[in-house]
């Protein structure tokens, strides 16, 4: 098991091309990691965006209630900015994130046929925190889905936003 400080990780943050700490967080869909590693690896990642002041790019799933916890309890500690990667959550996690002067990014899935309860969170988020990614190679937007992804995409997944927020 390999540990890195965050020590580490914010010095090495210090090249100008890089813009963010992570991606880091929690997955709790195939459970390949202990719970507990994710965890603590998830604060060490916070920690270096506290020490950076960068941005930590966060992913989550199927673990918003742990996540809301960890990010209010590192909050606490000092301040850091989320960026909740390629957003699938409950709105919670989301309303959490922004609360904490966050930002939201959706990618593609935001144009699926099924994503409309997250369609209704991006209608509802204010839109100085909103974001949109490719996730390239993955997620393509509607209607190039099944296809690798690729930046000049992502027109797709903003018209969709758009669209929902009534612009």
């Amino acid at each position: 098991e390999l540990e890195v400080p965050a020590e580490l990780l914010a010095e090495l943050a210090e090249h100008p091309r890089v813009v963010g700490i992570g991606e880091a967080g929690l997955d709790y869909h195939y459970d390949f990691s202990p719970r507990e590693a994710q965890a603590q690896g998830f604060r060490t990642h916070i920690a270096a965006a506290r020490m950076s002041g960068l941005p930590i790019v966060i992913h989550s799933r199927e673990a918003e209630d742990d996540t809301i916890s960890i990010l209010e309890e590192e909050m606490g500690k000092g301040a850091f900015t989320p960026l909740l990667h390629c957003f699938t959550s409950k709105p919670e996690l989301a309303r959490a994130a922004v609360a904490m002067g966050g930002y939201v990014s959706f990618s593609g899935i935001l144009t699926y046929k099924t994503a409309e309860d997250l369609r209704a969170t991006a209608a509802e988020l204010p839109l100085d925190r909103i974001i949109v990614e490719t996730d390239s190679p993955y997620l393509a937007p509607v209607p190039y889905r099944g296809k690798s992804n690729e930046p000049a995409y992502v027109v797709k997944t903003l018209e969709t936003l758009a669209k929902v927020r009534g612009l």
